[in-house]
C-alpha cells in the first residue's frame, strides 16, 4: 500500500495547470467559423489542435512527449508503453487516446485504432481531427453512411476543413444519390 503522501504527490502532478481556458477554446470555434477559406481556417485549427494537445499536467505532458520523440526514431515499444501509462494515469485526456490511435493504426491494427478514435471524440466531441481520422477509416472499410454522418459533424466544426469537404462531397451523390 502506498503512503497517503505518493497519492497527494500524484493528485498533484497530475492537477490541471496550463491547459487553454474552454472560453478561448470557444472563441476559436467562432473564428473557425467565419473563416472564408482553408487558408484562413488553418492557423485557427492549428491553435484548437494545440490545445487538445494541452493536458494540464506537466507530467502528462512530458509523457505525451517522450511518446511522440519514441515514435518519431521508430521504438514503437517505448512508444506504446509511454501511452499506456497516460491512458492509465488521465483515462479522460482525449490525447492520449488519439496518440494510442495512431500506434494501433501503424501496427496494423484497424479496429484498436476505430475503437481508440471513438474514445477521443466521446471524450471530446469537438475534435475534428480526430473525427476526420474516424469517418476516413470508416470510408476506407465501407460504411460510407457512418462516414458521410461524420464528416458532415466535422464540417458543422470547421467548415472548411479541406479533407472532410473534399470527401462528404464525393460521398453525398454515392451515398445519398443524385437527387434527381
Amino acid at each position: 500500500m502506498r503512503p497517503a503522501w505518493t497519492a497527494l504527490f500524484f493528485a498533484l502532478m497530475l492537477a490541471p495547470a496550463l491547459a487553454q481556458p474552454k472560453a478561448q477554446i470557444d472563441r476559436w470555434f467562432a473564428d473557425l467559423a467565419k473563416a472564408e477559406t482553408a487558408e484562413d481556417a488553418k492557423p485557427i485549427e492549428d491553435k484548437i489542435d494545440a490545445a487538445f494537445r494541452q493536458s494540464g499536467s506537466a507530467s502528462l505532458d512530458l509523457l505525451m512527449t517522450r511518446a511522440k520523440q519514441a515514435v518519431a526514431s521508430g521504438d514503437s515499444k517505448t512508444a506504446a508503453t509511454l501511452t499506456a501509462a497516460v491512458n492509465k494515469l488521465a483515462p479522460d485526456f482525449a490525447e492520449g487516446w488519439r496518440l494510442r490511435a495512431v500506434l494501433d493504426a501503424a501496427a496494423g491494427n484497424d479496429g484498436a485504432a476505430m475503437i481508440a478514435l471513438q474514445k477521443v471524440v466521446t471524450l471530446n466531441p469537438r475534435h475534428f481531427s480526430a473525427m476526420a481520422d474516424l469517418a476516413g477509416m470508416l470510408e476506407d472499410y465501407g460504411d460510407k453512411k457512418a462516414a458521410l454522418a461524420l464528416y458532415r459533424k466535422v464540417l458543422g466544426l470547421d467548415p472548411r476543413h479541406e479533407s472532410a469537404v473534399d470527401r462528404a462531397r464525393a460521398l453525398e451523390s454515392e451515398v445519398e444519390g443524385l437527387g434527381i
